[in-house]
């Protein structure tokens, strides 16, 4: 059988690893023990990746960010290599930019796309279709459901959980006038904090531990934690049942 991979004579490959045909392993690439790695698949150099991951087909990983003229990032210095850790599980057709960090038993499904200078929890799922944004923290343990939005310059602690399609965002300004670039700011959820289909969290907005937004909301204020807020614009519906606090959940671990 002919063999239609690319495979830099720098790359270490671990054992029993399995790489599929016209898939492209760049310089300096590491890749640990057990892995599967589908077809067609792309690695940027200097990427590391841990043991026992999968990568599904068509998807890139290590890519580096474009600048347009009209972007507020104008930094064009190449970003440190992406790094998987062990035992994830990478969809197809994902794109995971340089200079961000997976940890490990994460799951991030089909279509996702990861941008640079982003850090992803051990034990989080990432959903289909999900964008994660740069310069961005998720925890461990979330939940990032299909087709969620999370800005730049966000930050999601453990345990949270962000339902399909909610949209979060980083300027006021919507895009005019050079004082938005003062004022940037994405979302903060705090340790547990959930947010329910479909909702909407303006810039700087922050989420308490085990706050929670109802689907549909659109956050104008910040939530005090352990409280329910519903309606447009967000508005104190109650506090959140003691039965569903963090504190109170039999699956929850520290590990």
């Amino acid at each position: 059988m002919t063999d239609y991979r690319a495979i830099d004579s720098t790359a270490r490959i671990g054992k029993n690893t399995d790489i599929g045909q016209f898939s492209v392993i760049g310089k300096k690439v590491r890749i640990g023990d057990r892995c599967k790695i589908g077809s067609h698949v792309v690695i940027h150099e200097g990427t590391v990746i841990g043991n026992d991951v999968r990568i599904d087909d068509h998807t890139v990983i290590g890519k580096q960010p474009m600048r347009s003229k009209r972007s507020i990032f104008q930094d064009r210095e190449l970003l440190k290599p992406a790094r998987i850790e062990s035992n994830c599980l990478i969809g197809a057709q994902v794109v995971i930019y340089s200079g961000s960090e997976i940890g490990e038993d994460v799951l991030i499904a089909d279509g996702a796309a990861i941008r640079e200078h982003v850090t992803i929890g051990a034990y989080t799922i990432v959903g289909r279709l999900v964008t994660v944004e740069n310069l961005t923290t998720i925890g461990k343990k979330c939940k990032l459901e299909t087709g969620c939005y999370i800005t730049a310059y966000s930050n999601v602690e453990d345990f949270c959980f962000v339902a399909p399609m909610v949209t979060t965002t980083n300027d006021n300004f919507l895009g005019r006038t050079e004082e938005r670039f003062k004022h940037f700011k994405g979302v903060t959820i705090r340790r547990g904090g959930r947010i329910g289909a479909n909702a909407t969290i303006l810039p700087g907005k922050e989420i308490g531990p085990d706050g929670v937004v109802g689907a549909g909301a659109v956050v104008t204020h910040n939530v005090n934690g352990k409280e329910i807020v519903i309606g447009s614009p967000a508005k104190y519906f109650s506090g959140t049942p003691e039965e569903q606090l963090l504190e109170n959940q039999d699956w929850q671990t520290e590990k």
